[in-house]
């Protein structure tokens, strides 16, 4: 009997061993992979190497009439034809901004500078030889400011197509103000750019943790998996269509799915890196050919404003003194204390969706409001959810992550709903405020794939809108952002994001919608560019956001 129990009590031992050991195995893999991934294939990055042009990715079908409005967004946005640049990559052909120049033009009718003009510069690209460019594709980023009075706008740029470029400002406020060109990317880098992310994501890799008793195991997931022999798991949205896979783990349901998380790639050096270079063929100011400022004087009664030919849209706004004014919707009102605040937010209910550029406006308000209070719901700083209240003022804010693609730690897959499936849940009216920001996490797929996102999250703005058409909706755009690095360029750089930008906006268009022009906001102030704006533009933000709320 003896010798029985001591054969169990062996065998016990043995097999919590070997349980113990399985356990560990798992978990130090998981801790181990975090810090170096081992993906199942190999992630090509850049234009320039083998393969990169195979297409992986699974979009959601279209109707007839949503094809049509595709193509139509497509050749929206599409960027002039630039010749082709040969491997290895030379910068003899290459724009450079050092050896370009910009000329100021006489106002039109002569005579000085008035507040209202339209004030004109002619943009001259040559080479690195220093021989004119004959064609166009040069993305530029134009300002007029004057840090003395803290104030700036945005100019609008035209492309002739031929090496030349028309920069229009209008001129808000009277005294000296200067001229400033930035070459951000040259057009050689343009098809690049416009590879990078073409076909499939590149840059970032995302994960999925299956758990289920001592078992752990993590796979690759996207909507662009390259083909293998592993099956796959198919985490299809049924109300929204969204597409999302994950190769299915060896011994695991696709139900054990618990969390998502995203790897950061440690990026090759590229042939095409010479053009994404900063200071040199990235982010370089282009010296003026003359006086680089210019001096506006009042407009007096009865004088008539001098405006260019040029049919091209004018600025949304500019900031005098450090504050936003808009000259294309509601009139901008300051709330520069916490009673002014919570005024205008009483008794409203606010949800937020999107990114962490959207949570910035919630963390600036719980900094504003001491009676806001941000529930700790014991979750990932990055994802949410949050709930704030001030109930002595019924004011109510939440804040959701906007669901996958999302480059974040890893976060219960429970707390990644899509912006639609959330506005389908509000039951919207008068005192209920909407605001999202989608863009960010989209830069490294391909268009098509947020397309096809904003398409879902509109027609959910559709249905609020018919059920409580008093909902006020209001849509942050995309901003700017500093890429020093080739990568941090292609990645998600300010020519990706103004792509995504433009197609927003023009999904948006004529809807009852509010939009908070994030990008000219950033474009035009003296402060550096961050993908999380500084405080100083965020309160403009918010105040932007309050005048919608309270006009």
């Amino acid at each position: 009997m003896d010798r029985a129990w001591k054969g169990l009590l062996k065998s016990g031992i043995i097999f919590l061993t070997l349980s113990l050991f399985v356990y560990i195995f798992y978990h130090i893999d998981f801790l181990e992979f975090q810090r170096t991934p081992n993906p199942p294939f190999k992630k090509i990055r850049g234009s320039s190497d083998p393969g990169s042009n195979q297409n992986y990715c699974t979009f959601r079908p279209l109707s007839p009439k949503e094809i049509d409005e595709e193509n139509t967004l497509l050749n929206s946005i599409a960027w002039p034809n630039t010749p082709s640049v040969p491997l290895p990559v030379s910068l003899n052909d290459t724009s450079n901004a050092a050896r370009s120049n910009f000329v100021i033009l006489p106002r039109p009718g002569g005579g000085s500078w008035l507040v209202g003009d339209q004030l004109e510069v002619m943009i001259k690209m040559f080479d690195f030889k220093g021989r004119p460019k004959t064609h166009g594709g040069d993305f530029f980023l134009v300002r007029l400011h004057n840090r003395t009075v803290e104030a700036g706008v945005a100019g609008q740029v035209v492309d002739h197509l031929n090496g030349t470029y028309s920069a229009v400002f209008l001129l808000p406020w009277e005294g000296k103000s200067q001229i400033e060109v930035t070459l951000v990317h040259p057009s050689e880098a343009i098809p690049f750019l416009q590879r990078f992310a073409g076909e499939k994501p590149n840059g970032v890799d995302f994960y999925s943790t299956f758990h289920s008793g001592l078992l752990t195991q993590k796979t690759m997931c996207s909507v662009c998996l390259p083909p293998t022999q592993q099956p796959q798991c198919n985490y299809t949205d049924l109300n929204t269509g969204e597409l999302w896979f994950c190769y299915k783990p060896q011994n695991l349901s696709c139900d054990a799915r618990i969390n998502h998380f995203s790897i950061y790639q440690n990026p090759p050096k590229a042939k095409e890196d010479i053009l994404f270079k900063n200071g040199v063929t990235m982010n370089v100011g282009i010296p003026a050919s003359g006086p680089a400022h210019v001096i506006v004087f009042p407009k007096m009664k009865g004088q008539l404003a001098a405006t260019t030919d040029k049919d091209i849209p004018g600025p949304a706004g500019y900031y005098y003194k450090g504050l936003w004014s808009s000259l294309s919707g509601a009139t901008v009102k300051r709330f520069n204390n916490a009673s002014a605040i919570s005024h205008c937010l009483k008794d409203k209910v606010v949800h937020m969706y999107g990114d962490s550029t959207v949570r910035q406006w919630l963390e600036f308000l719980s900094s504003e409001l001491s009676d806001l209070k941000v529930y700790n719901l014991h979750n990932m700083k990055q994802a949410g959810p949050y709930v704030a209240l001030d109930y002595a003022k019924n004011i109510f804010v939440t804040y959701r992550c906007h669901g996958l693609p999302i480059r974040i730690l890893p976060s219960p897959v429970t707390e990644l709903h899509y912006v639609a499936n959330e506005l389908d849940g509000i039951t919207g009216g008068k005192t209920t405020v909407v605001v999202f920001g989608v863009w960010a996490h989209f830069t490294t797929f391909p268009i098509k794939y947020y397309i096809r996102r904003l398409m879902s999250i509109r027609k959910a703005v559709v249905r609020l809108l018919a059920r409580a058409p008093d909902t006020r909706i209001i849509i942050r755009t995309a901003n700017l952002k500093n890429s020093p690095s080739p990568f941090s360029a292609q990645l998600g750089g300010d020519w990706p994001s103004l792509q995504r930008d433009k197609i927003l906006r023009t999904m948006f268009q004529g809807m009852d919608v509010y939009f908070v022009d994030a990008w000219e906001m950033t474009v035009a102030h003296y402060l550096k560019h961050d993908i999380h704006p500084p405080r100083p533009i965020i309160k403009n933000m918010i105040d932007v956001v309050l005048s919608y709320i309270c006009p």
